[in-house]
């Protein structure tokens, strides 16, 4: 009897744990075990003319698989390659490019000014609503460079798998690890170690890319050639102007001057835009500053006398900058400069404008520029995507991914013993420029762009903390446009000049 209750104790015990003899029901059936992420690439082959001379090369668009530390599986990386075959590639250029948000796909540069083709626009107009063309771009830049797009994560293609969770990705530092971690994979996988290296980035993208010029030497060991910024944000405190801080009201008033020449919404037209432009850069810094600085101590007589400037600076009634305290904001500005007319002007190109919504609003509804080029190009990307490189449209690719609300904006800056809350990695810039002197710059942008102003750019290069003789290392042009100043064919064409020149 003993035996036999210890036999169905035993058997009992095996059953419930799974390892009892004997045949298996379907419902005790194990489940398959899950199956692992897969990177996908599409390869083709394809040929160019740029500059009056044919290219043949090989474009890889797809995605990458991502690993943590422990070999697990954490994202796919989307991207797009573009690649010379005929050229030896240990000298060969290679740059890594991307747009910004953050949360934006790149796409934007990809069929706006780098990639093979670009979208056809109406600048400074809405575009018809199809037929969207596209065209070979006569001014890519890969006749001079091999060229990978990326998408970070949440963006385009580019998703967690496996262990990997948004949070991993959306924050300043932790998508400067990511976007540092593709790039030496890629740099590995595809033997580039020996070639020239440039990144490229837009918008955020540059805050990015002057991360990454510090984050790919000190974790990597991987020294660029060169850095690239297009239209860059770079600091959070100028690049706001809201939240009390003065600095950035001193920044915007140049770009808001340029609007208002542009649109002939000045009480007097000046025939000299440049001329009038460093008029308001001089006033902006002094007079302009220091009232604002003097706080509730200004006097009625000086009020009142830069108010009157402000009028004649901007377009903006008197009326208006002193009930504002002599600090409109941008989406302020938008709004107001052209309320009599009914229309607002866009803020990524001030050069843009549309009808208003909500005349009485304080506020822009929408960016005119976003909406008059966004659907031509994704329309000219997922044709190009989906019919010339041969990817199946299996997902939705995300244009602007919801991650912006969910950034983490802290940020370990070099020399600082922990994490900042808000970023500036004009810092990292010039950490990776001194311990890297070989390094170059450029910076490019636009002067009708109230996203990023001209004069916010100029200020954050003018306050690097590097060496005299660094400042060489530093090229800078400027565009008769805004954000993307290659919407604009004079500036698409002078982008492609500019940039060619600095990689020879």
């Amino acid at each position: 009897m003993r035996n036999y209750l210890l036999l169905t104790m035993l058997t009992l015990f095996l059953s419930q744990t799974g390892l009892a003899a004997g045949p298996a029901s379907a419902g005790d059936s194990p489940q398959a075990p899950e199956k692992p992420p897969e990177a996908k690439v599409y390869t083709s082959e394809h040929q160019a003319r740029i500059g009056g001379r044919a290219i043949k090369y090989t474009a890889t668009a797809g995605t990458m698989l991502m690993k943590n530390d422990k070999d697990e599986p954490i994202a796919l990386f989307g991207y797009t390659a573009y690649v010379n075959n005929e050229t030896d590639p240990r000298t060969r250029p290679i740059m890594f490019a991307f747009n910004g948000g953050p949360g934006s796909a790149s796409l934007w540069l990809h069929m706006g000014v780098l990639g093979p083709q670009r979208a056809v626009i109406n600048d400074t107009g809405f575009t018809d609503n199809g037929p969207f063309q596209r065209v070979a771009n006569e001014y890519s830049i890969i006749d001079k460079a091999d060229l990978v797009m990326i998408d970070p994560v949440g963006t385009g293609f580019s998703k967690p798998v496996g262990k990997g969770k948004g949070e991993d990705f959306w924050g300043i530092d932790q998508d400067l690890e990511s976007v540092g971690k593709f790039i030496a994979q890629y740099v590995t996988e595809n033997q580039r170690w020996a070639s020239p290296k440039y990144v490229l980035g837009e918008s955020y993208g540059g805050m990015r890319s002057a991360g990454l010029s510090y984050t790919l030497l000190t974790e990597h060991n991987l020294a660029l050639n060169g850095l690239v910024l297009v239209s860059p944000f770079l600091e959070f405190a100028t690049g706001f102007d809201f939240g009390g801080i003065d600095l950035p009201h001193i920044l915007f008033l140049p770009t808001f001057a340029a609007t208002a020449f542009y649109h002939h919404a000045l009480p007097e037209q000046p025939a000299d835009r440049d001329a009038f432009l460093a008029e308001v850069e001089a006033f902006a810094t002094g007079e302009y500053a220091s009232a604002l600085m003097k706080g509730a101590t200004l006097d009625d007589a000086t009020r009142a006398r830069v108010i009157d400037k402000l009028y004649q600076y901007t377009g903006i009634a008197k009326d208006y900058w002193d009930r504002a305290n002599l600090r409109v904001g941008h989406q302020q500005f938008t709004k107001e400069l052209l309320r009599d007319r009914g229309e607002t002007v866009g803020r990524i190109d001030s050069r843009f404008k549309g009808g208003s919504i909500g005349l009485n609003r304080d506020t822009m509804v929408y960016d005119p520029m976003s909406l008059a080029i966004g659907p031509s190009y994704l329309a000219a990307f997922m044709d190009y995507y989906a019919r010339d490189l041969q990817v199946p449209a299996e997902q939705k690719y995300v244009v602007s991914g919801d991650v912006f609300t969910r950034w983490d904006w802290s940020h370990a800056q070099p020399g600082f013993p922990f994490k900042l809350p808000v970023a500036n990695t004009s810092i990292d810039l010039a950490y990776a420029m001194t311990q890297n002197p070989g390094m170059r710059v450029l910076c490019m942008q636009g002067y009708y762009d109230l996203a990023t102003p001209y004069f916010t750019t100029k200020y954050l290069l003018n306050h690097l903390d590097i060496s005299k003789d660094l400042r060489g290392n530093i090229q800078e042009a400027y565009f008769d446009a805004g954000h993307m100043m290659y919407v604009h064919e004079p500036s698409l064409e002078k982008f492609k000049q500019v940039l060619a020149g600095f990689i020879q």
